[in-house]
């Protein structure tokens, strides 16, 4: 007890609690795609469908599992016809908090990043926007939800697929985790390895890119992202893990100075969503901890120093809503998915 309170009140004179916020009950919403509780349900709906893919078998719950992690624990997900992308699935969970999307932050918005997938030939297959909607609208149940949400009589569009889809996640929220509960002044909830590590992520300089409620940089305008070289410096893990055979937000800009650019990721559940990196290359998290330090920071930490950090890091999953598998629409007397 007497090393907690020490390490409690060496934090609290550190100044970390100015780089470390709690995460808030509800993340930004824009005007132009209000919530309600309808639009909800009807995104919940197209999240868990299939039928959004070519063949039927891929869902956004496929690779953004929110029964767990909110990723699919793959080093990269596999989409329709057993088709393997080159990225790991980052966490849907908290995902409204960022202000750009995908790892490369090739979409500004939940609303840019949803079209995405459907569409995308390894993903989920669909050939156009125009065939997704037909086969939405081939569906009299979504006609009807549509039409009750958007109040528009040509209601299901591409675009409002895209629209509810998002609603559906900024309700992935996940608060109240002991890193929370901690600054919001419960200091019973870290235990003291927690709280030194907490301070040794301030100390050796990961906050400067993994601050804020977060932990995935400054608030920032959506689709004004927050990025970093990674690696950093060379050391031995590039070739271990094949770090820079992907050369990131290049792919998008074709910048020189955008090889290797990576949103910069949360820390948020990162306990819970295994393994890591944009290529899903480490399977641990202390591996990932020693990772950071060597190729972000050009520092070899102390096994001490990792066994902290992870405790950190583990106080940082939170609490997740229930989430219960919504009943979709029928498509009655015959498949809407069409046999190859």
């Amino acid at each position: 007890m007497k090393k907690l309170l020490a390490l409690s009140a060496a934090f609290a004179m550190s100044g970390i609690a100015n780089a470390m916020e709690p995460l808030p009950a509800s993340p930004p919403i824009p005007t132009d795609n209000p919530m309600t509780v309808a639009k909800i349900e009807l995104g919940k709906q197209l999240y868990f469908d299939p039928r959004l893919s070519i063949d039927g078998t891929i869902s956004c719950n496929s690779c953004h599992n929110v029964m767990s992690g909110g990723d699919d624990s793959r080093a990269v997900s596999v989409g329709v016809g057993g088709a393997k992308g080159g990225r790991s699935a980052p966490t849907v969970w908290n995902s409204a908090f960022l202000s750009t999307q995908f790892w490369d932050g090739r979409a500004a918005s939940l609303e840019d990043q949803a079209k995405g997938p459907i569409l995308n030939p390894i993903e989920m297959g669909m050939p156009s926007a125009a065939e997704a909607v037909s086969r939405i609208k081939a569906i009299p149940g979504y006609v009807l939800s549509f039409k009750a949400v958007f109040g528009e009589k040509d209601a299901v569009t591409y675009n409002n697929i895209a629209k509810a889809i998002a609603t559906y996640e900024r309700t992935l929220i996940t608060i109240n985790s002991p890193f929370d509960r901690y600054m919001r002044g419960d200091k019973s909830a870290l235990s003291a390895a927690a709280i030194s590590g907490m301070k040794t992520v301030q100390d050796i300089g990961c906050t400067a890119c993994h601050s804020g409620p977060n932990f995935s940089g400054p608030t920032m305008e959506v689709g004004q992202g927050f990025f970093q070289k990674f690696p950093t410096y060379d050391s031995e893990y590039d070739k271990k893990y094949q770090f820079t055979a992907d050369l990131g937000r290049y792919n998008v800009t074709k910048d020189e100075s955008d090889k290797n650019v990576w949103r910069v990721s949360t820390w948020r559940n990162i306990a819970l969503t295994a393994p890591y990196f944009h290529n899903g290359s480490v399977a641990t998290l202390d591996e990932a901890v020693r990772v950071m330090a060597k190729t972000q920071l050009n520092k070899e930490i102390t096994d001490q120093q990792v066994d902290d950090i992870v405790a950190f890091l583990n106080s940082l999953s939170g609490e997740f809503p229930v989430q219960t598998m919504p009943r979709l629409p029928g498509y009655n007397n015959a498949t809407i998915v069409k046999a190859d």
